[in-house]
């Protein structure tokens, strides 16, 4: 009687779902999804591409799409695999997912029931239908494309993921394993050894590289979200704070917004760490003097914005911080500035410096010195992953739709000083956009927001904190 209740119980909350109408929608349009398959399409008319989603999490973790599954059909089913063919120009999506599984994760029934017309994709097939189908496909072509790069899960970088699991586990003489990806290119070489397999991670990346305008739209909601989030956070900063408490303020403010999660760890450096530009252990208690970096930044949608801030924990420079600090934000004014389609980052250092040398700057004091060698403050492309794939604007030409941090870095480690100053920033058709503008930059205006009270204060005075 017990197990049929239960069954009754359980149709009961299924016609309630359905009845609600789960929101049908991807994070995209369904056009945007296909003219990203139509691109790469081109690139591969002599057979057709793999694409693995990522696998059902291990522990007590919320479930992530990887990115270049993400970009190509915006679909957060464990599991799945996307076949885009080149050839006959049509893309098949492979999962199986019970309803249960489904509303336990937010899933719309109607993609489940209906997925073809849901993402439109040209076909659909049940997960046990893949082998029988990549098998029809590779007797009708020479090649089969799949990436040879780690997936980029979130707070994930792929390059920097290959580093790291070729170091724990490929050359690693105890362990010696493959990655997931080169294990399935191995499967691919085995089962069908008339076919080439050839790796699309680098066509990948060159479609991820520009960014589409509903790309950039949500960048730009991640910026005003990252921007609200450090301003709250550089505002209620006071000595006797300890590191996570500012971490704190940070997430909350993100997570109110409904972030799901950060770009990447949120870093915080002072005093001693200044020299450690990944610092994130928050085990300070912060004391009169002591400079903070700030490194944070939202993922909105899987978009990333990278900021950085660097300001006084008790909200007043000294003329030591004040002197580097000033030399960081005027370099990436200046930068800033000359960013346009065309220009190459080499091209915007040495116009940099003379912007600064014509505003009265010596840039052979130690404040200017150190940040002025090259780079024009280009650093890494921002995106679907912080570090986004690509690597570096620095090597090519500025290209409208390119979207990168310019990061002004300086530290002085036997003075325990470090100054950061970054922004998210776009390649328009005429010049640059920042997508993380608003913050108080300037030093006057830092000083004068960290006089007003935060939330940390408020909630003290009503000694709920």
């Amino acid at each position: 009687m017990k197990a049929v209740l239960r069954s009754i119980s359980f149709v009961l909350v299924l016609l309630l779902f359905l009845a609600a109408e789960l929101p049908a929608k991807l994070i995209f349009e369904k056009s945007e999804y296909a003219a990203r398959r139509a691109k790469l399409m081109d690139k591969i008319q002599d057979g057709f591409a793999v694409i693995l989603g990522a696998q059902s999490v291990v522990g007590y973790k919320e479930f992530f799409q990887n990115n270049d599954f993400m970009y190509f059909c915006g679909i957060e089913i464990p599991n799945s695999i996307l076949i885009i063919d080149g050839i006959r120009r049509e893309s098949t999506l492979f999962f199986s997912i019970s309803d249960r599984e489904a509303l336990g994760e937010n899933i719309s029934l109607e993609l489940v029931h209906n997925p073809v017309d849901y993402t439109g994709l040209e076909r659909f097939s049940p997960l046990d239908g893949f082998s029988s189908q990549i098998a029809r496909l590779s007797g009708r072509t020479g090649v089969i494309y799949t990436s040879f790069k780690p997936e980029e899960l979130m707070r994930e970088v792929s390059t920097e993921k290959l580093g790291t699991l070729r170091s724990n586990m490929m050359f690693n003489e105890w362990d010696g394993r493959l990655t997931r990806e080169l294990q399935f290119v191995e499967h691919l070489k085995s089962r069908f050894p008339e076919v080439e397999i050839k790796d699309c991670s680098a066509l990948i990346w060159e479609l991820r590289m520009i960014k589409s305008p509903a790309e950039i739209e949500l960048m730009r909601e991640a910026g005003r979200i990252g921007v609200q989030a450090l301003t709250e956070m550089m505002k209620s900063t006071r000595p006797g704070m300890y590191e996570y408490e500012v971490a704190a303020i940070h997430d909350y403010m993100c997570k109110k917004e409904g972030v799901k999660d950060q770009a990447y760890i949120p870093i915080i450096s002072s005093e001693e760490n200044h020299p450690y530009l990944h610092y994130h252990k928050y085990n300070r208690l912060l004391k009169e003097g002591d400079f903070l970096v700030v490194d944070a930044g939202p993922d909105v949608g899987y978009y990333d914005v990278d900021i950085s801030i660097s300001y006084p924990a008790n909200g007043k420079f000294t003329h030591r911080q004040r002197e580097i600090y000033e030399a960081c934000y005027e370099i990436e004014k200046a930068c800033v500035s000359l960013y346009r389609p065309g220009i190459t980052c080499q091209e915007v250092n040495d116009r940099m410096k003379e912007i600064l040398e014509q505003k009265g700057f010596d840039l052979n004091t130690d404040a200017f010195k150190i940040m002025t060698r090259g780079g024009g403050g280009c650093s890494h492309y921002v995106g679907m992953a912080v570090h986004d794939v690509g690597g570096s604007p620095r090597n090519i030409p500025l290209q409208q739709g390119m979207v990168f941090a310019c990061d002004i870095l300086a530290v002085f480690p036997e003075e325990n000083l470090g100054v950061r100053v970054e922004d998210t920033v776009l390649i328009t058709d005429n010049g640059c956009e920042n997508l993380s503008a608003g913050l108080p930059r300037s030093i006057d205006e830092i000083e004068a927001l960290m006089k007003n009270k935060g939330v940390v204060q408020i909630l003290k005075e009503k000694g709920i904190y």
